[in-house]
Protein backbone atom coordinates (compact mmCIF):
# COMPACT_ATOMS: atom_id res chain seq x y z
CA UNK A 1 0.00 0.00 0.00
CA UNK A 2 1.38 3.41 -0.92
CA UNK A 3 1.68 6.13 1.86
CA UNK A 4 -1.16 8.59 2.16
CA UNK A 5 1.35 11.22 1.05
CA UNK A 6 2.94 9.73 -1.97
CA UNK A 7 -0.96 8.80 -3.37
CA UNK A 8 -1.22 12.85 -2.72
CA UNK A 9 1.54 13.35 -4.84
CA UNK A 10 0.65 11.54 -7.34
CA UNK A 11 -3.04 12.72 -7.79
CA UNK A 12 -2.28 16.40 -7.13
CA UNK A 13 0.18 15.69 -10.11
CA UNK A 14 -1.74 15.11 -12.29
CA UNK A 15 -4.19 17.90 -11.70
CA UNK A 16 -1.50 20.53 -12.14
CA UNK A 17 -0.69 19.36 -15.30
CA UNK A 18 -4.11 19.75 -16.42
CA UNK A 19 -3.93 23.22 -14.84
CA UNK A 20 -1.61 24.16 -17.32
CA UNK A 21 -2.99 22.61 -20.43
CA UNK A 22 -6.64 23.28 -19.82
CA UNK A 23 -6.37 27.64 -20.64
CA UNK A 24 -5.11 26.51 -23.99
CA UNK A 25 -7.79 24.30 -24.61
CA UNK A 26 -10.40 26.48 -23.29
CA UNK A 27 -8.69 29.27 -25.41
CA UNK A 28 -8.97 26.98 -28.76
CA UNK A 29 -12.76 25.62 -28.33
CA UNK A 30 -13.93 28.58 -27.36
CA UNK A 31 -13.65 32.63 -26.39
CA UNK A 32 -15.52 32.55 -23.73
CA UNK A 33 -15.57 30.88 -19.96
CA UNK A 34 -18.75 29.65 -17.92
CA UNK A 35 -19.21 31.80 -15.24
CA UNK A 36 -17.96 30.42 -12.19
CA UNK A 37 -18.45 31.35 -8.50
CA UNK A 38 -17.75 30.35 -5.31
CA UNK A 39 -20.39 30.08 -2.68
CA UNK A 40 -20.78 31.60 0.58
CA UNK A 41 -18.87 30.23 2.62
CA UNK A 42 -17.88 27.57 0.22
CA UNK A 43 -19.96 24.51 0.54
CA UNK A 44 -17.00 21.95 0.24
CA UNK A 45 -19.49 19.22 0.39
CA UNK A 46 -21.88 19.93 -3.05
CA UNK A 47 -21.57 18.45 -6.24
CA UNK A 48 -19.10 20.40 -8.70
CA UNK A 49 -21.73 20.44 -11.96
CA UNK A 50 -19.96 23.32 -13.83
CA UNK A 51 -22.65 26.36 -14.20
CA UNK A 52 -24.54 26.85 -17.72
CA UNK A 53 -22.85 30.17 -19.26
CA UNK A 54 -25.19 33.07 -19.36
CA UNK A 55 -27.19 33.94 -22.16
CA UNK A 56 -24.94 34.08 -25.33
CA UNK A 57 -26.07 32.75 -29.01
CA UNK A 58 -23.64 30.40 -29.97
CA UNK A 59 -21.91 27.02 -28.42
CA UNK A 60 -19.97 26.99 -24.96
CA UNK A 61 -17.44 24.46 -23.75
CA UNK A 62 -16.60 23.73 -20.09
CA UNK A 63 -15.01 21.43 -17.97
CA UNK A 64 -13.80 20.25 -14.12
CA UNK A 65 -11.29 18.04 -13.11
CA UNK A 66 -11.42 16.69 -9.02
CA UNK A 67 -8.75 14.51 -7.64
CA UNK A 68 -9.07 13.55 -3.81
CA UNK A 69 -7.02 11.17 -1.98
CA UNK A 70 -9.17 9.85 0.85
CA UNK A 71 -7.33 8.02 3.59
CA UNK A 72 -9.34 5.73 5.92
CA UNK A 73 -9.37 3.76 9.28
CA UNK A 74 -12.42 1.88 9.73
CA UNK A 75 -13.65 0.66 12.84
CA UNK A 76 -11.40 -2.44 13.21
CA UNK A 77 -12.78 -5.72 12.61
CA UNK A 78 -10.55 -9.10 12.41
CA UNK A 79 -12.29 -10.22 9.29
CA UNK A 80 -10.84 -7.69 7.08
CA UNK A 81 -8.37 -4.53 6.84
CA UNK A 82 -10.12 -1.39 7.04
CA UNK A 83 -7.40 0.66 6.91
CA UNK A 84 -6.23 2.23 3.43
CA UNK A 85 -5.91 5.59 1.20
CA UNK A 86 -6.91 5.84 -2.31
CA UNK A 87 -7.28 8.21 -5.52
CA UNK A 88 -10.24 9.12 -6.72
CA UNK A 89 -10.46 11.64 -10.02
CA UNK A 90 -13.50 12.91 -11.78
CA UNK A 91 -12.89 14.50 -15.61
CA UNK A 92 -16.07 16.32 -16.94
CA UNK A 93 -16.29 17.98 -20.02
CA UNK A 94 -19.25 19.59 -21.60
CA UNK A 95 -20.94 21.54 -24.36
CA UNK A 96 -24.08 23.97 -24.12
CA UNK A 97 -25.79 26.36 -26.15
CA UNK A 98 -28.59 29.02 -24.83
CA UNK A 99 -30.69 31.40 -26.72
CA UNK A 100 -33.41 33.80 -25.46
CA UNK A 101 -36.17 30.40 -25.87
CA UNK A 102 -34.01 27.49 -25.15
CA UNK A 103 -30.93 25.71 -23.50
CA UNK A 104 -29.13 22.38 -24.55
CA UNK A 105 -26.36 20.82 -22.71
CA UNK A 106 -24.77 17.91 -22.92
CA UNK A 107 -21.48 16.68 -20.53
CA UNK A 108 -19.09 13.87 -20.56
CA UNK A 109 -17.96 12.47 -17.19
CA UNK A 110 -14.87 10.30 -16.77
CA UNK A 111 -14.11 8.76 -13.61
CA UNK A 112 -11.14 7.04 -12.54
CA UNK A 113 -10.45 4.88 -9.24
CA UNK A 114 -7.35 4.01 -8.30
CA UNK A 115 -5.18 1.56 -5.50
CA UNK A 116 -8.61 0.21 -4.32
CA UNK A 117 -8.65 -1.97 -1.33
CA UNK A 118 -8.57 -5.59 -1.73
CA UNK A 119 -8.85 -6.87 1.94
CA UNK A 120 -11.54 -3.98 3.05
CA UNK A 121 -14.54 -6.37 2.60
CA UNK A 122 -15.96 -8.71 5.63
CA UNK A 123 -18.53 -10.83 5.87
CA UNK A 124 -22.15 -9.79 7.83
CA UNK A 125 -22.75 -8.03 9.83
CA UNK A 126 -19.89 -5.87 9.11
CA UNK A 127 -19.78 -5.64 5.51
CA UNK A 128 -17.97 -3.06 3.69
CA UNK A 129 -15.35 -1.16 5.58
CA UNK A 130 -15.75 2.43 4.31
CA UNK A 131 -16.28 3.95 0.63
CA UNK A 132 -13.04 2.30 -0.79
CA UNK A 133 -14.12 -0.91 -0.13
CA UNK A 134 -17.97 -0.27 -1.80
CA UNK A 135 -15.99 0.77 -4.58
CA UNK A 136 -14.14 -1.99 -5.00
CA UNK A 137 -17.15 -4.36 -4.54
CA UNK A 138 -18.57 -2.96 -7.58
CA UNK A 139 -16.13 -2.41 -9.98
CA UNK A 140 -13.36 -5.43 -8.69
CA UNK A 141 -10.05 -4.56 -10.83
CA UNK A 142 -11.28 -1.84 -13.08
CA UNK A 143 -10.12 1.58 -12.57
CA UNK A 144 -11.95 4.02 -15.06
CA UNK A 145 -15.02 4.14 -16.86
CA UNK A 146 -16.93 7.02 -19.52
CA UNK A 147 -20.35 7.53 -19.91
CA UNK A 148 -23.05 10.58 -20.65
CA UNK A 149 -23.59 12.25 -17.61
CA UNK A 150 -26.03 15.38 -18.44
CA UNK A 151 -27.97 15.71 -21.78
CA UNK A 152 -30.76 17.93 -21.79
CA UNK A 153 -33.17 20.35 -23.58
CA UNK A 154 -34.71 23.03 -22.29
CA UNK A 155 -37.93 25.02 -23.65
CA UNK A 156 -38.50 28.43 -21.97
CA UNK A 157 -41.29 30.53 -22.15
CA UNK A 158 -43.77 28.03 -23.29
CA UNK A 159 -47.35 29.33 -21.83
CA UNK A 160 -45.69 32.42 -20.45
CA UNK A 161 -42.38 34.31 -19.81
CA UNK A 162 -41.77 32.36 -16.96
CA UNK A 163 -41.96 29.12 -17.27
CA UNK A 164 -39.53 26.31 -18.80
CA UNK A 165 -39.47 22.57 -19.84
CA UNK A 166 -36.66 20.52 -19.49
CA UNK A 167 -36.24 16.93 -20.74
CA UNK A 168 -33.36 14.55 -21.33
CA UNK A 169 -30.74 13.67 -18.59
CA UNK A 170 -29.56 15.89 -16.03
CA UNK A 171 -28.70 16.21 -12.36
CA UNK A 172 -31.37 17.27 -10.08
CA UNK A 173 -31.79 18.02 -6.01
CA UNK A 174 -34.64 18.65 -3.80
CA UNK A 175 -34.99 22.06 -1.98
CA UNK A 176 -32.82 23.63 -4.35
CA UNK A 177 -35.21 25.44 -6.41
CA UNK A 178 -35.05 29.05 -5.23
CA UNK A 179 -32.34 30.92 -2.81
CA UNK A 180 -34.12 34.24 -1.07
CA UNK A 181 -34.46 37.20 -3.42
CA UNK A 182 -33.04 38.96 -1.25
CA UNK A 183 -28.85 37.63 -1.63
CA UNK A 184 -28.27 36.80 1.55
CA UNK A 185 -24.99 34.30 1.63
CA UNK A 186 -26.21 33.43 5.04
CA UNK A 187 -29.78 31.93 3.64
CA UNK A 188 -27.70 30.62 0.62
CA UNK A 189 -25.23 28.56 2.22
CA UNK A 190 -28.19 26.90 4.08
CA UNK A 191 -30.05 26.02 1.17
CA UNK A 192 -27.27 24.31 0.12
CA UNK A 193 -25.88 22.84 3.18
CA UNK A 194 -28.86 21.89 5.76
CA UNK A 195 -31.94 21.86 3.11
CA UNK A 196 -30.76 20.96 -0.72
CA UNK A 197 -30.43 17.39 -1.72
CA UNK A 198 -31.88 15.45 1.75
CA UNK A 199 -33.98 13.35 0.06
CA UNK A 200 -33.37 13.73 -3.94
CA UNK A 201 -29.60 14.63 -5.19
CA UNK A 202 -26.78 13.45 -7.38
CA UNK A 203 -24.62 12.11 -4.48
CA UNK A 204 -21.41 13.66 -6.20
CA UNK A 205 -19.54 13.56 -3.17
CA UNK A 206 -18.63 9.68 -4.67
CA UNK A 207 -16.42 9.95 -8.05
CA UNK A 208 -19.33 8.80 -10.36
CA UNK A 209 -22.70 10.47 -8.70
CA UNK A 210 -25.64 10.01 -10.01
CA UNK A 211 -27.78 11.73 -12.57
CA UNK A 212 -31.40 11.66 -13.49
CA UNK A 213 -33.56 10.78 -16.79
CA UNK A 214 -36.85 12.75 -16.80
CA UNK A 215 -38.97 15.75 -17.30
CA UNK A 216 -39.28 18.93 -15.34
CA UNK A 217 -41.70 21.74 -15.72
CA UNK A 218 -41.24 25.03 -13.87
CA UNK A 219 -42.68 28.22 -13.28
CA UNK A 220 -40.44 31.23 -11.71
CA UNK A 221 -41.75 33.97 -10.46
CA UNK A 222 -39.92 37.21 -8.60
CA UNK A 223 -43.33 35.63 -5.56
CA UNK A 224 -43.48 31.65 -6.12
CA UNK A 225 -41.23 28.66 -7.70
CA UNK A 226 -43.46 25.34 -8.83
CA UNK A 227 -41.88 22.88 -10.19
CA UNK A 228 -42.75 18.91 -10.79
CA UNK A 229 -40.48 16.30 -12.03
CA UNK A 230 -41.19 12.94 -12.58
CA UNK A 231 -38.16 10.55 -13.93
CA UNK A 232 -35.85 7.46 -13.53
CA UNK A 233 -31.83 7.10 -11.30
CA UNK A 234 -29.15 6.41 -13.38
CA UNK A 235 -26.95 4.03 -11.90
CA UNK A 236 -23.64 5.25 -11.07
CA UNK A 237 -22.14 6.41 -7.27
CA UNK A 238 -19.95 3.34 -6.38
CA UNK A 239 -20.26 1.56 -9.91
CA UNK A 240 -18.35 3.00 -12.97
CA UNK A 241 -21.34 2.26 -15.35
CA UNK A 242 -22.57 5.42 -14.68
CA UNK A 243 -24.81 5.73 -17.80
CA UNK A 244 -27.58 2.92 -17.68
CA UNK A 245 -31.06 3.96 -16.45
CA UNK A 246 -32.22 2.40 -13.15
CA UNK A 247 -35.77 1.56 -14.81
CA UNK A 248 -37.59 -0.19 -12.07
CA UNK A 249 -36.86 2.95 -9.72
CA UNK A 250 -39.22 5.66 -10.39
CA UNK A 251 -40.54 8.83 -8.64
CA UNK A 252 -42.39 11.80 -8.99
CA UNK A 253 -41.58 15.48 -6.87
CA UNK A 254 -43.38 18.61 -6.95
CA UNK A 255 -43.03 21.77 -4.62
CA UNK A 256 -44.25 25.37 -4.45
CA UNK A 257 -41.60 27.56 -2.99
CA UNK A 258 -42.41 31.10 -1.64
CA UNK A 259 -39.41 33.64 -0.69
CA UNK A 260 -40.27 35.79 2.21
CA UNK A 261 -38.65 39.22 1.05
CA UNK A 262 -38.33 41.59 3.86
CA UNK A 263 -34.91 44.01 4.66
CA UNK A 264 -34.89 42.67 8.17
CA UNK A 265 -35.89 39.23 8.16
CA UNK A 266 -35.79 37.55 5.03
CA UNK A 267 -35.91 34.06 4.20
CA UNK A 268 -38.25 31.75 2.58
CA UNK A 269 -40.75 28.77 3.13
CA UNK A 270 -41.37 25.51 0.79
CA UNK A 271 -44.16 22.87 0.42
CA UNK A 272 -43.19 19.44 -1.19
CA UNK A 273 -44.49 16.26 -2.08
CA UNK A 274 -42.68 12.87 -3.75
CA UNK A 275 -44.07 9.68 -4.81
CA UNK A 276 -41.52 7.15 -4.86
CA UNK A 277 -41.73 3.40 -6.51
CA UNK A 278 -39.15 0.63 -6.51
CA UNK A 279 -39.84 -2.87 -8.04
CA UNK A 280 -36.56 -4.34 -8.63
CA UNK A 281 -37.17 -7.73 -7.90
CA UNK A 282 -33.88 -8.68 -7.64
CA UNK A 283 -33.08 -6.70 -4.21
CA UNK A 284 -33.73 -7.81 -0.84
CA UNK A 285 -34.32 -4.83 1.00
CA UNK A 286 -32.46 -3.86 3.94
CA UNK A 287 -35.24 -3.37 7.25
CA UNK A 288 -34.91 -4.98 10.41
CA UNK A 289 -36.79 -8.39 9.91
CA UNK A 290 -35.13 -11.82 9.42
CA UNK A 291 -32.87 -12.18 6.40
CA UNK A 292 -35.53 -15.15 5.14
CA UNK A 293 -38.24 -13.14 5.73
CA UNK A 294 -36.93 -10.51 3.52
CA UNK A 295 -35.69 -12.39 1.16
CA UNK A 296 -39.15 -14.02 0.33
CA UNK A 297 -40.61 -10.21 0.24
CA UNK A 298 -40.29 -9.24 -3.69
CA UNK A 299 -43.49 -6.82 -3.51
CA UNK A 300 -42.96 -3.53 -4.73
CA UNK A 301 -41.84 -0.49 -2.39
CA UNK A 302 -44.73 2.45 -2.42
CA UNK A 303 -44.40 5.47 -0.78
CA UNK A 304 -45.91 8.63 -0.66
CA UNK A 305 -43.60 11.65 1.32
CA UNK A 306 -45.06 15.14 2.24
CA UNK A 307 -43.50 18.12 3.79
CA UNK A 308 -41.49 21.43 3.68
CA UNK A 309 -39.06 23.88 5.50
CA UNK A 310 -39.05 27.30 7.19
CA UNK A 311 -35.87 29.65 6.14
CA UNK A 312 -35.50 32.67 8.06
CA UNK A 313 -32.22 35.15 8.81
CA UNK A 314 -33.66 37.65 11.74
CA UNK A 315 -31.24 41.38 12.24
CA UNK A 316 -31.26 41.91 15.66
CA UNK A 317 -31.15 45.21 15.78
CA UNK A 318 -27.77 48.00 14.88
CA UNK A 319 -25.51 45.96 16.75
CA UNK A 320 -27.24 42.53 17.03
CA UNK A 321 -25.95 40.80 14.93
CA UNK A 322 -28.35 37.93 12.87
CA UNK A 323 -30.07 34.44 13.99
CA UNK A 324 -30.80 32.22 11.46
CA UNK A 325 -33.90 29.57 12.34
CA UNK A 326 -34.71 26.67 9.71
CA UNK A 327 -37.38 24.24 10.34
CA UNK A 328 -37.43 20.80 7.61
CA UNK A 329 -39.96 18.17 8.44
CA UNK A 330 -41.62 15.11 5.87
CA UNK A 331 -44.41 12.45 6.56
CA UNK A 332 -44.52 9.28 4.79
CA UNK A 333 -47.02 6.56 4.29
CA UNK A 334 -47.27 3.56 2.02
CA UNK A 335 -45.92 -0.19 1.78
CA UNK A 336 -42.60 -1.29 1.98
CA UNK A 337 -43.04 -4.78 0.32
CA UNK A 338 -45.44 -6.32 2.25
CA UNK A 339 -45.28 -4.31 5.11
CA UNK A 340 -47.84 -1.26 5.79
CA UNK A 341 -45.02 1.40 5.95
CA UNK A 342 -45.71 4.96 8.17
CA UNK A 343 -42.58 7.19 9.30
CA UNK A 344 -41.58 10.69 9.88
CA UNK A 345 -38.04 12.38 10.07
CA UNK A 346 -38.15 16.45 11.57
CA UNK A 347 -35.26 18.92 11.81
CA UNK A 348 -34.69 21.89 13.63
CA UNK A 349 -31.85 24.49 14.21
CA UNK A 350 -30.64 27.93 14.94
CA UNK A 351 -27.86 30.27 14.60
CA UNK A 352 -25.74 33.36 15.26
CA UNK A 353 -23.80 35.27 14.08
CA UNK A 354 -22.33 38.30 16.23
CA UNK A 355 -21.38 41.58 14.84
CA UNK A 356 -18.15 41.97 13.78
CA UNK A 357 -17.39 39.42 15.23
CA UNK A 358 -13.33 37.86 13.98
CA UNK A 359 -13.05 36.00 11.52
CA UNK A 360 -17.19 36.47 10.74
CA UNK A 361 -17.76 33.50 13.33
CA UNK A 362 -21.07 31.96 12.72
CA UNK A 363 -22.17 29.32 15.50
CA UNK A 364 -25.23 27.04 15.08
CA UNK A 365 -26.55 24.42 16.79
CA UNK A 366 -29.48 21.80 15.51
CA UNK A 367 -31.53 18.51 16.78
CA UNK A 368 -32.29 15.94 13.54
CA UNK A 369 -34.99 13.10 14.20
CA UNK A 370 -35.86 10.16 12.08
CA UNK A 371 -38.25 7.46 13.56
CA UNK A 372 -37.40 3.86 13.92
CA UNK A 373 -39.10 0.72 13.49
CA UNK A 374 -40.20 -1.86 16.25
CA UNK A 375 -39.71 -5.43 16.98
CA UNK A 376 -40.97 -7.70 14.83
CA UNK A 377 -40.86 -10.58 17.47
CA UNK A 378 -44.70 -10.20 17.41
CA UNK A 379 -45.15 -10.26 13.86
CA UNK A 380 -45.35 -6.72 13.19
CA UNK A 381 -46.96 -5.61 9.74
CA UNK A 382 -45.86 -1.98 9.85
CA UNK A 383 -42.78 -0.60 8.52
CA UNK A 384 -42.12 2.94 10.76
CA UNK A 385 -38.06 3.19 9.72
CA UNK A 386 -38.10 6.87 7.82
CA UNK A 387 -36.65 6.31 4.32
CA UNK A 388 -34.08 8.79 3.00
CA UNK A 389 -34.86 7.98 -0.54
CA UNK A 390 -32.51 9.38 -3.03
CA UNK A 391 -30.23 11.78 -1.27
CA UNK A 392 -26.74 12.67 -1.22
CA UNK A 393 -25.96 11.80 2.02
CA UNK A 394 -22.53 12.83 2.51
CA UNK A 395 -23.92 17.03 3.22
CA UNK A 396 -25.73 15.79 6.46
CA UNK A 397 -23.13 12.90 7.22
CA UNK A 398 -19.72 14.31 6.50
CA UNK A 399 -18.10 11.24 7.64
CA UNK A 400 -20.89 9.10 5.95
CA UNK A 401 -20.77 5.77 8.27
CA UNK A 402 -24.22 6.34 8.77
CA UNK A 403 -27.65 7.75 7.02
CA UNK A 404 -31.00 9.84 8.10
CA UNK A 405 -32.64 7.06 9.30
CA UNK A 406 -33.74 5.48 12.69
CA UNK A 407 -31.72 8.09 13.93
CA UNK A 408 -31.05 10.96 15.85
CA UNK A 409 -28.85 13.50 15.87
CA UNK A 410 -27.62 16.23 17.69
CA UNK A 411 -25.46 18.89 16.64
CA UNK A 412 -22.76 21.81 17.01
CA UNK A 413 -20.63 23.84 14.21
CA UNK A 414 -18.71 26.65 14.27
CA UNK A 415 -17.78 28.44 10.75
CA UNK A 416 -15.59 31.13 10.27
CA UNK A 417 -14.13 33.00 7.14
CA UNK A 418 -11.47 34.69 7.86
CA UNK A 419 -10.97 36.24 4.18
CA UNK A 420 -12.86 35.65 1.13
CA UNK A 421 -10.70 32.92 -0.13
CA UNK A 422 -10.22 30.67 3.51
CA UNK A 423 -13.39 29.18 4.90
CA UNK A 424 -13.00 26.73 8.13
CA UNK A 425 -16.09 24.84 9.73
CA UNK A 426 -15.77 22.32 13.07
CA UNK A 427 -18.81 20.34 13.86
CA UNK A 428 -19.81 17.99 16.75
CA UNK A 429 -22.54 15.57 16.71
CA UNK A 430 -23.79 13.08 19.54
CA UNK A 431 -25.16 10.67 17.42
CA UNK A 432 -28.38 7.34 18.22
CA UNK A 433 -30.49 5.03 17.58
CA UNK A 434 -34.10 6.55 17.19
CA UNK A 435 -34.84 2.78 18.36
CA UNK A 436 -33.24 -0.26 19.72
CA UNK A 437 -35.16 -2.70 17.82
CA UNK A 438 -34.39 -1.10 14.08
CA UNK A 439 -30.76 -1.61 12.30
CA UNK A 440 -27.82 1.62 12.07
CA UNK A 441 -28.21 2.13 8.55
CA UNK A 442 -25.59 3.81 6.34
CA UNK A 443 -26.31 4.34 2.45
CA UNK A 444 -27.68 6.72 -0.24
CA UNK A 445 -30.28 5.25 -2.04
CA UNK A 446 -30.25 2.98 -5.37
CA UNK A 447 -27.66 3.21 -7.77
CA UNK A 448 -27.39 -0.52 -9.32
CA UNK A 449 -30.25 -3.34 -10.26
CA UNK A 450 -28.34 -5.88 -7.71
CA UNK A 451 -27.86 -3.57 -4.58
CA UNK A 452 -30.83 -2.23 -2.27
CA UNK A 453 -28.76 1.23 -2.00
CA UNK A 454 -28.91 0.97 1.93
CA UNK A 455 -27.02 -1.30 4.55
CA UNK A 456 -27.85 -1.93 7.93
CA UNK A 457 -26.16 -3.24 11.04
CA UNK A 458 -27.68 -5.13 14.17
CA UNK A 459 -28.05 -2.33 17.29
CA UNK A 460 -27.26 -5.27 20.05
CA UNK A 461 -29.96 -3.55 21.75
CA UNK A 462 -28.32 -0.47 21.99
CA UNK A 463 -29.41 2.93 20.88
CA UNK A 464 -25.86 4.75 21.35
CA UNK A 465 -24.27 4.80 18.07
CA UNK A 466 -21.10 7.96 17.95
CA UNK A 467 -19.71 11.14 18.76
CA UNK A 468 -18.09 12.89 15.85
CA UNK A 469 -15.98 15.57 15.64
CA UNK A 470 -14.76 16.81 12.38
CA UNK A 471 -13.09 19.82 10.79
CA UNK A 472 -12.99 21.21 7.28
CA UNK A 473 -10.84 23.87 5.46
CA UNK A 474 -11.49 25.34 2.15
CA UNK A 475 -9.29 27.70 -0.04
CA UNK A 476 -10.29 29.17 -3.05
CA UNK A 477 -7.01 29.90 -4.72
CA UNK A 478 -8.77 31.67 -7.95
CA UNK A 479 -11.33 31.38 -9.81
CA UNK A 480 -10.96 27.91 -11.19
CA UNK A 481 -8.76 26.11 -8.03
CA UNK A 482 -10.84 25.47 -5.27
CA UNK A 483 -8.60 23.55 -2.76
CA UNK A 484 -10.19 21.25 0.31
CA UNK A 485 -9.04 19.29 3.38
CA UNK A 486 -11.34 17.21 5.32
CA UNK A 487 -10.78 15.51 9.26
CA UNK A 488 -13.18 13.47 10.75
CA UNK A 489 -12.96 11.50 14.53
CA UNK A 490 -15.37 8.77 15.28
CA UNK A 491 -15.91 7.62 18.79
CA UNK A 492 -18.14 4.50 18.45
CA UNK A 493 -20.89 3.91 21.12
CA UNK A 494 -21.89 0.93 21.83
CA UNK A 495 -23.95 -0.12 18.27
CA UNK A 496 -20.50 0.36 17.01
CA UNK A 497 -18.80 -1.67 19.68
CA UNK A 498 -21.57 -4.53 19.19
CA UNK A 499 -20.34 -4.68 15.25
CA UNK A 500 -16.47 -4.17 15.51
CA UNK A 501 -13.70 -4.63 18.10
CA UNK A 502 -13.31 -0.62 19.07
CA UNK A 503 -15.33 2.36 18.54
CA UNK A 504 -12.59 4.39 16.85
CA UNK A 505 -12.27 5.44 13.28
CA UNK A 506 -10.67 7.70 11.78
CA UNK A 507 -11.37 9.74 7.95
CA UNK A 508 -9.53 12.39 5.80
CA UNK A 509 -9.08 13.63 2.74
CA UNK A 510 -7.44 15.95 0.82
CA UNK A 511 -9.02 17.47 -2.61
CA UNK A 512 -8.62 19.88 -5.83
CA UNK A 513 -11.06 20.62 -7.87
CA UNK A 514 -9.97 22.87 -11.09
CA UNK A 515 -13.07 24.57 -13.62
CA UNK A 516 -12.35 25.50 -17.29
Amino acid sequence: MKPFYSLCGAAFASLLSLTLVAPAFAQKVGDQKPETKAPMPAPQSLPTTPKVPLYKEGYQFFGSFRARVENQNFFPTDKADGAYSFVGETLRLGISRQTKHEEMLFELSAPGLFNLPTQANATAPQGALGQGANYRNENGGRVAGAFLKQGYFRFKGLTGATDSLKLGRFEFSDGAETVSTSGDASLLWLKQNRIAQRLIGPFNFTHIGRAFDGVQFGNATPTRNSSIFAGFPTRGVFSLNGGDTLLQVRFAYAQTTVPIVTKSAPGEYRLFGIYYDDSRGKTTKTDNRPLAARQADRDTIKLVTGGGHYLRNFALGKNGGKLDTLLWGAGQFGTWGKLHHAAYAYDAEVGYQPKNAPANLWLRAGFYYASGDGSKANGSNNHSTFFPILPTPRIYARYPFYSETNLQDAFVQAIIKPSAQWTLRADYHNLSLSNASDLWYSGGGAYDNASFGYAGKPSGGFTSLANLFDLSVDYVASKSLTVSGYLAYAMGGSVVKTNYKSGDSVFAYLEATYKF
